[in-house]
């Protein structure tokens, strides 16, 4: 059955050929594709030129062949089994079989990037994301088509609900319900757009298109030789040129006035050939820059140029300078292979990009590529071009500029990484320095406005560019009032309240996207998706001081972006790490786990700051300070008297909003989408808001010495930091984390690190084994800051727990012939080259806190270079920027003061084996000397006493008594009446044989024993003497 087409979907094709502009169709119902023929009809009847081509995008099922033979045995089954309908299948085969069919898969994306087509077919929208709406979008041409295909919906409310592909990325363990709210916010903003119709799959207008009931045909401005105003300045400005070498070739090679403009200019800066100026060029997405490049490089070749350096942050997106470049030459009439040669990689991570070509024409000349870190090849360079430099860090683009003519190129909006830290920072930078010098270099900035697909002013680029918040270069307001950071304080954004597409809540977006783009080097649409729907990822943002007085939304000062992770099963963890895989999202707590085996750590629960973005009007003031202190103070419950909370959590968060119930009981032909009524405030103060409860807070980013002290001041410490440089940036991955006041784990409370005392140990020896090898050309400011080394020892710090230990290694480690060596290089007698295989040694135990001597920062700076990274005196010079004599006087100043410890420490131990006499210790008498000597002779004078009354004891004297023989002793007496001359007088004894016989034993026992008493006595008196 015919049916007659809506006029209005006429009018809307014909209008957008007219004035060359795009038109999106959205198709609803399962037979939405046949429609698909009608509209490339009508497309093809309002076209003048030849008939469009299309460009279908699927996820992984196209559901027809994209093989001729395939389609046509596809269709020769469908007749066998009667089910090919003639009035719905011929059509539509007729349209598929006539060519000019593009089709590609999602993920392959990347290929179409630069290809124009008339019309792209998006179907399966579940796995659509915003980087492939923007990528596929923008191949659009002027007055082309972007049809969306869904399947049938009782409402389009059902889109709220819809699970993306892209959710099962979002989910964790912990956190698996993703809401769908980019979809609702993407289904609001179509129904606004001007040149957009949604209708059912009969081409059947539904109510929510109603903008499209006034539609009317539009009249176009044209000249007698149907050219536009655009159009016609271009012609001028070719039929200008013309004869001008190499200008006027080159130029007739432009699409739009603004390219043309643009390689004028850079003609310039060659011709002039003075080599003083630096020229920036600024676009959008698709507005012709590499192309202006290519023709510009072109030109310089033909000026005699000879060493001409190109750098990107791949050779991949060069692909359309270089193209440009042997364009630019077939213009100038240089021929391939006899004029130039054109050079492929042959490295496979470039995928045989084009990284030279060759010029033989005049003489011999280079165009060259190189990376963006390797700005020491540039000693001979002419012209420098650096395209896509926002993709490139800033200390790197920095590092690229030196006295030679450089162009620049940069994407200030886009979907390709975009950021406007280059335009913001570094080209105002250059051109403060222009003005400021009369004779010094010369800075001039292009911006090119006009698409080179489509016209000015497309409905289209306004719709998409509003949606994924890719043209917020004019969001970010000036701050009309700077507060102290003291002053301000941290809100939680509701994010349902933040993507309702409400006026003030897409003002507040597009601010905080402005203020991500403006921080961040590297920014995508789905940072979009991830924020909107992401289970776990919740938004902060710091205020100033809010006057409620004034009707007005705040300016934000800085905004943080965090996503709760861990609470992860033991289980899960064990399984993890015995099959060596990470599952998505996590990362703090899977990194952990892969880096340490520890099964525990995912458990527990954490926050991982994902970005935070200043405005760059206060830059380095204290506000990101600030924002990570208060949230930080705000999850250890600082921040939240519970009793004050409890209410306001039953309010707000215990009953969540069911997107669903704001669908109309109605059918598709009757319903009608408006923005949601029933929210909750977008902004929350956290006194207001419970905090969850985490064990700590962690960061992942690239590593940089600024990024580096800047978390460290906020005591965060390493765990990881990557061995494997980032081919974009060439930086480090490092993640840090800070352990946050938590009861629900047990700790020894002496480290200042808590828990993770034992690990951030761990990891300061893994690095400083790493030092020469995967971070041996690591700068050596951001080396000492990552190890943070105590080089400040108090004297009156015990070191004895250590000495032991100490000694023990110095035994193993180092022989008595090292400590000799290293002695004759303290007393100058030696060269240093003596003791380098020493150095590494000291230098480990020195890192490690072994060896407690202090070191100035110079002193210590010198050890890291040459023991842990194995440098030479020349790196040092460089990288120091002190003399030769001053680094190896440093040197020998800590070699001296290593060998004056281990000395001492190897001394005490010898000492502590050797025999020691006892100490005596003399202390005066408790008496005089007078005192003693009365003492003595009291003493004296009684032992005198007791023995003269010994001897006159009358008992001691009977043992001699002479017993009933008195009367003998008297005859003897008077014998003669004298004594003898001898003095005795001999008496007869009257005792018995027995008791004689008995003394006689008795005294021959006490001779005896005088004997050996006189013998020990003689003998020692020999001792004695």
């Amino acid at each position: 059955m015919r049916k007659k087409v809506d006029e209005r979907i006429r009018t809307l094709i014909e209008n957008g050929v007219k004035t060359r502009h795009r038109s999106i169709f959205v198709i609803i119902g399962d037979k939405s594709r046949d429609q698909i023929v009608n509209l490339h009809y009508m497309l093809s009847k309002s076209v003048i030129k030849a008939r469009p081509t299309v460009l279908w995008c699927y996820k992984d099922k196209l559901e027809l062949s994209s093989h001729k033979k395939k389609r046509a045995k596809q269709i020769k089954k469908l007749m066998q089994r009667g089910l090919l309908d003639p009035e719905k299948v011929d059509p539509f085969s007729l349209f598929v079989e006539s060519g000019g069919l593009t089709y590609c898969l999602y993920k392959d994306s990347e290929r179409v990037l630069g290809n124009t087509f008339g019309m792209c077919v998006l179907q399966d929208f579940e796995a659509l994301t915003p980087n492939l709406l923007a990528r596929t979008i923008e191949t659009v041409e002027g007055g082309g088509l972007i049809v969306l295909l869904l399947r049938s919906l009782s409402s389009l409310t059902n889109l709220y609900t819809m699970v993306m592909d892209v959710h099962e990325r979002f989910r964790t363990e912990s956190h698996s319900e993703a809401v769908g709210r980019f979809n609702e916010r993407f289904l609001l903003s179509i129904v606004s757009c001007k040149a957009s119709v949604v209708m059912d799959d009969e081409l059947n207008i539904l109510p929510v298109s109603s903008h499209i009931r006034s539609i009317s045909p539009v009249p176009v401005r044209e000249d007698f030789e149907g050219l536009s105003e655009a159009e016609r300045d271009l012609k001028n400005l070719k039929e200008q040129l013309n004869d001008d070498i190499p200008v006027g070739p080159l130029i007739r090679k432009c699409c739009t006035l603004d390219q043309g403009k643009a390689v004028i200019t850079f003609l310039d800066a060659i011709l002039d050939k003075t080599l003083r100026s630096t020229v920036a060029l600024l676009a959008a997405r698709g507005r012709g820059k590499s192309a202006a490049l290519g023709l510009a490089i072109a030109g310089a070749i033909a000026a005699g140029y000879s060493n001409i350096f190109v750098t990107a942050p791949s050779p991949e997106n060069l692909k359309t300078l270089f193209e440009f470049v042997c364009k630019g030459f077939d213009a100038l009439e240089y021929k391939e292979h006899m004029d130039f040669d054109v050079v492929k990689s042959n490295n496979p991570e470039f995928k045989k990009a084009i990284v030279r070509i060759n010029i033989y024409k005049q003489h011999r000349q280079t165009i060259q590529y190189i990376q963006p870190h390797e700005h020491e090849k540039l000693s001979q360079v002419e012209l420098l071009v650096v395209d896509e430099a926002a993709a490139i860090p800033l200390p790197a683009v920095k590092s690229l500029l030196g006295p030679y003519l450089v162009f620049l190129s940069s994407t200030v909006n886009g979907y390709e990484g975009t950021g406007r830290s280059l335009s913001l920072k570094l080209l105002q930078q250059l051109d403060e320095q222009s003005r400021e010098s009369a004779n010094g270099r010369l800075f001039k900035k292009i911006e090119l406005s006009e698409s080179i697909r489509y016209a000015s002013g497309d409905p289209i680029e306004s719709w998409l560019h509003g949606l994924l918040c890719l043209d917020v270069t004019s969001a970010i307001p000036n701050i009309n009032r700077i507060p102290p950071p003291s002053e301000c304080d941290l809100y939680y954004v509701n994010r349902d309240t933040l993507f309702s597409y409400h006026k003030e809540s897409e003002l507040f977006l597009q601010r905080m996207m402005a203020l991500y783009v403006a921080s961040h080097y590297k920014n995508s649409p789905n940072d979009l998706q991830l924020m909107a729907d992401a289970p776990a990822h919740h938004l902060f943002v710091l205020l100033g001081p809010v006057d409620e007085s004034k009707n007005q939304l705040p300016d934000i000062l800085c905004v943080i972006q965090v996503s709760l992770e861990g609470q992860i099963s033991r289980k899960s963890a064990i399984r993890s790490l015995s099959d060596g895989y990470q599952p998505s999202g996590d990362q703090i707590p899977w990194k952990f786990c892969e880096q340490f085996q520890d099964t525990v750590f995912p458990s527990l629960s954490g926050a991982r700051i994902v970005r935070i973005a200043t405005h760059p009007s206060v830059m380095r003031s204290g506000y990101g300070s600030q924002a990570v202190e208060l949230l930080t103070r705000y999850f250890e419950g600082q921040l939240t008297p519970i009793s004050e909370v409890d209410d306001v959590e039953n309010a707000t968060e215990a009953l969540p909003v069911r997107v669903t119930e704001a669908a109309e009981k109605a059918s598709l032909l009757e319903e009608n989408i408006k923005p949601r009524t029933n929210l909750p405030p977008l902004l929350v103060h956290l006194r207001e808001r419970r905090p969850e409860k985490l064990h700590y807070i962690g960061v992942s980013f690239g590593l940089t010495l600024d990024l580096f002290r800047f978390w460290r001041k906020h005591r965060f410490a390493p765990f990881y930091i990557g061995q494997i440089q980032s081919t974009v940036t060439g930086e480090h991955t490092c993640m840090v984390l800070k352990p946050l006041n938590n009861d629900d784990i047990e700790d020894s409370g002496s480290d200042q690190w808590g828990f993770y005392g034992p690990f951030y140990q761990d990891f300061k020896r893994r690095f400083c084994r790493l030092l020469h090898l995967s971070f041996r050309e690591m700068e050596y400011k951001l080396a000492m800051s990552i190890l943070d080394p105590k080089i400040n020892f108090m004297e009156q710090e015990p070191a004895l727990p250590t000495v032991d230990g100490l000694f023990s290694s110095i035994k193993q480690l180092l022989s008595p012939h090292d400590m000799k060596r290293l002695e004759a290089y303290t007393n100058n007698l030696v060269d240093f080259h003596l003791i380098f295989d020493l150095v590494p040694i000291l230098a480990n135990l020195y890192f490690e806190g072994k060896i407690p001597v202090t070191l100035s920062y110079a002193q210590a700076s010198v050890l890291l270079c040459i023991g842990l990274q194995g440098q030479n005196i020349s790196y040092i010079e460089g990288q120091m920027k002190l003399e030769r004599q001053q680094i190896l006087s440093l040197f020998i100043k800590l070699m001296k003061k290593f060998h004056k410890h281990l000395y001492s420490i190897a001394s005490k131990e010898v000492e502590s084996t050797l025999p020691r006499l006892k100490e005596i210790v003399m202390e005066p008498h408790s008496i005089s000397v007078d005192e003693d000597l009365n003492n003595a002779a009291k003493e004296v004078e009684d032992e005198m006493r007791s023995k003269s009354d010994s001897v006159l004891n009358p008992e001691l004297l009977q043992q001699y008594a002479i017993v009933d023989r008195e009367a003998d002793f008297e005859n003897a007496l008077q014998n003669g009446g004298k004594i003898q001359s001898g003095g005795l007088v001999s008496l007869k004894s009257s005792r018995s044989k027995t008791e004689k016989h008995g003394n006689q034993k008795e005294s021959h026992k006490s001779g005896k024993k005088r004997s050996k008493d006189d013998r020990g006595s003689k003998s020692n008196k020999k001792k004695k003497f």
